[in-house]
């Protein structure tokens, strides 16, 4: 007995967090910063800055077959390979190791490793408006967010102040603007875009994309070299990651402990108490079941993974899953669509050419469904993101020919090209969900994940209205275009969310406005899973700043004695 209570006090903390992604990598942090001694769970494999991101210098011709992908890599990692290379494979998971079910087809892209998908994702940072918050209200679909712009705002200053993000303001409603370093430059022929774009569209802007970039050095880290290898881990700290910025300053606190190879299979809760006490934990090197203790717990393993999570923690007060009293856990599942837009080439400008390799590229904000666009048959709207460049010799790859001639020709820089597609909004619909199979398991004999996720008419309607838009912007500005849709499936963007929404009901929705599940008030989700709706705009920097705000009142909430 007495061995049993040393062991459950040498497992206890003040604070669990579950995913060391973006999200988890803030809560651990500010958790820290406040003095608690903070468990970060991890299933999958540490990185380390710097030490850890073994190609990130490495020359294309360092690599078997210049860094691309084999048949071996199509066979083993059907979804996966489709956005890995040999340069970065190292963050993607197996395929084969880590199946799942797709009821219908759904791309799901996974990074098991300290840091997650902060080392792979777009570093794209923007604030939702108003717009977004008040959408679902207005609309009447789904719920309401329980918050508004006001209420994240200084939230999001926040955490610009700390990760660095370059930007350009721009006075815009629906567009805020941040915190910004200096901004990343247009090239000529993304400026005559955007000229073009001024003149013509009255409603239209054509500005650089909000990066979490550095274009100065910033908190000890960077500045960007403008390498664009980001999804390789970056050694100078030019983007944010947690790997470069979060964990670390953890760490400095003395208070964190990192325990990676961790399986969170279920959220312990005390019917008694009617609290979560702590988690249960699957040692994927030892296969050893392990219990750990804290007074709060973040869920921050992304979207499914978390929602899977709570699924599966069942208890006699839950027996759908913790927190699942409304029915909406595993629901509501949302994905940027961004199959749809235009490219052309242009034949102006040829003594013109660029520097770099820009991290970044253009964005054009939403400019549909703002009030002065009458007769649209979609809700909602989308934003245009792009880039602009000059075609080089992989454009040229079917020319035949050899010898000194075909040389110069492959070395001779090509038009102007544009490409340009939308992100557009995807609506919350409660038959696009995740579920686990009550028959299939993995290789640790937790449930497999299935995914029934498709977009439906009002996403199809708003791509034929990009492809359309994409297309006149570009022709009126002098290119040869044509429009296209990729038809990818959900989960193609990688910004998977909303299956444990924020909301004011418990009976609606499973988190409060402070991202508690509403029942549960020492559990705090605050990935992606927690979304309401999901705007048109990349989410990660919500995200973070939900995470702090949430953070800031726990450590209150405990302070005071409330939780």
């Amino acid at each position: 007995m007495n061995i049993n209570l040393k062991s459950k006090q040498q497992n206890t903390y003040d604070a669990i967090v579950i995913g060391s992604g973006i999200s988890g990598g803030w809560a651990a942090m500010e958790l820290c910063k406040s003095g608690l001694k903070t468990l970060l769970l991890e299933r999958g494999r540490d990185v380390q800055h710097i030490k850890d991101y073994p190609t990130a210098n490495l020359n294309p011709w360092d690599f078997k077959l210049r860094g691309q992908n084999t048949v071996h890599d199509f066979e083993e990692d059907p979804i996966q390979s489709s956005a890995y290379n040999a340069a970065n494979k190292q963050f993607y998971v197996s395929d084969k190791e880590h199946p799942y079910i797709q009821e219908k087809p759904f791309n799901w892209y996974r990074g098991y490793q300290v840091g997650g998908r902060s080392l792979l994702w777009g570093r794209q940072c923007y604030r939702l408006s108003d717009l977004d918050f008040e959408a679902n209200l207005k609309e009447g679909i789904a719920v309401d967010w329980p918050i508004r712009y006001n209420d994240i705002a200084p939230w999001y200053s926040y955490v610009e102040t700390h990760i660095g993000v370059s930007g350009k303001k721009e006075n815009l409603a629906h567009f805020a603007d941040g915190v910004f370093l200096p901004p990343m430059e247009l090239n000529c022929i993304e400026k005559h875009l955007a000229e073009s774009i001024k003149k013509n569209e009255e409603h239209r802007l054509l500005t650089i994309a909000r990066v979490a970039n550095l274009t100065r050095g910033w908190d000890n880290r960077g500045p960007c070299m403008n390498r664009n290898l980001c999804t390789r881990g970056c050694p100078f700290g030019g983007y944010f990651s947690s790997n470069s910025s979060t964990i670390p300053a953890a760490m400095a606190t003395g208070n964190l402990t990192l325990r990676p190879f961790s399986i969170v299979t279920e959220i312990i809760y005390n019917d008694r108490l009617q609290k979560a006490e702590g988690v249960r934990v699957i040692d994927t090197n030892t296969n050893e079941y392990m219990e750990f203790f804290a007074k709060i717990i973040f869920v921050n393993a992304s979207t499914i993974p978390t929602t899977s999570i709570l699924l599966n923690s069942k208890s006699s007060h839950f027996p759908d899953g913790l927190g699942n009293e409304s029915g909406q856990l595993g629901h509501n599942l949302m994905d940027h669509h961004s199959s749809a837009g235009a490219s052309g080439s242009h034949d102006g400008f040829k003594d013109n050419y660029y520097k770099g390799r820009r991290p970044c590229g253009f964005l054009i904000p939403r400019y549909r469904n703002l009030g002065h666009n009458d007769n649209l048959d979609f809700k909602r709207g989308y934003n245009i993101q792009g880039d602009g460049e000059r075609e080089e010799w992989m454009e040229k790859m079917s020319m035949s020919g050899f010898g000194k001639d075909f040389k110069a020709q492959l070395t001779k820089p090509g038009e102007w090209t544009v490409w340009m597609a939308g992100w557009g909004e995807c609506l919350p619909y409660f038959e696009n969900k995740i579920s686990l199979d009550t028959v299939q398991k993995d290789k640790w004999g937790l449930p497999l994940v299935k995914i029934d996720f498709s977009y439906q008419d009002n996403e199809h309607k708003m791509m034929k209205d990009i492809e359309e838009t994409s297309l006149e912007m570009l022709e009126k500005a002098g290119f040869k275009a044509k429009s296209f849709n990729y038809n990818k499936p959900g989960g193609s963007t990688i910004h998977e969310m909303g299956t444990a929404r924020m909301g004011h009901d418990a009976k609606t929705s499973v988190l409060n406005k402070f991202n508690q599940i509403h029942n549960v008030k020492n559990v705090f989700v605050t990935d992606g899973s927690c979304m309401t709706s999901s705007g048109c705009l990349n989410p990660s920097l919500t995200y973070m700043a939900l995470t702090a705000r949430a953070c800031n009142y726990a450590v209150n909430q405990l302070k005071s004695g409330d939780l």
